[in-house]
This record gives C-alpha cells, structure tokens and sequence, in this order.
C-alpha cells in the first residue's frame, strides 16, 4: 500500500506542486521501486535498514508534497509497529526453539 502511495505522489507533485518531471519522476517512482525492493529483502537485515530508510524519505517527500508529511508518519507508525512485533516473535520462537531443546537433552540423559 505504501508503493501505492508513493507511486502516486508523481502525478501530485507534477500537477499540483509544481514540481518539475525531471525531479517528480526519480523521486517518486524511484521510493516507490526501494519501496518495494525492500518488501523483497525483508529476509535479510538489509531489507530492514532500506525499510527505515524508506519511511525516512516518505515523511521527508513532505517538503515536496505537504499532505506526506501526514501520511510519512502514519506508514512509519506501521513499518515500526511491524518491525517491532516481528522481533518480539523471533525472539519469542528463539527462546522457545533453546527450551526444547533443553528439554530434549535433559530427557536423554535421564535414566
């Protein structure tokens, strides 16, 4: 949804701000290409940091197109809640994978 939205923040900025193609181009369309380069690298902490980086420059594309400075934020506001719980369910799974296993060595060993 985020790409969506940057994608089409070209147009608004052409039309609407004034902003000239050879800028409103690269800028819009080239977020919305890290966009979702990043979506395809989340399985490595690269995709991660190109993520954050990505949500840097969306509320940044504020000072070309005002409304973005309210909707940076909101995306941002997801992207971090997201970030956040998929930790917390990695570490989770980690703890819970380390207690199994302790479970299964202390099963071995007993008599």
């Amino acid at each position: 949804m985020q790409a969506i939205t940057l994608g089409l923040t070209t147009p608004v900025m052409i039309v609407v701000a004034d902003v000239s193609r050879s800028t409103a181009l690269p800028l819009g369309l080239g977020l919305t290409l890290l966009c979702l380069v990043a979506a395809g690298m989340l399985r490595s902490e690269a995709g991660y940091w190109l993520g954050h980086l990505v949500q840097v420059a969306a509320i940044a594309l504020g000072l070309l197109v005002p409304f973005m400075f309210l909707l940076g934020p909101i995306f941002a506001l997801l992207w971090g809640s997201a970030y956040g719980v998929g930790r917390k369910i990695e570490r989770e799974r980690a703890e819970a994978f380390a207690a199994a296993e302790d479970d299964g060595i202390e099963r071995e060993s007993a008599p």
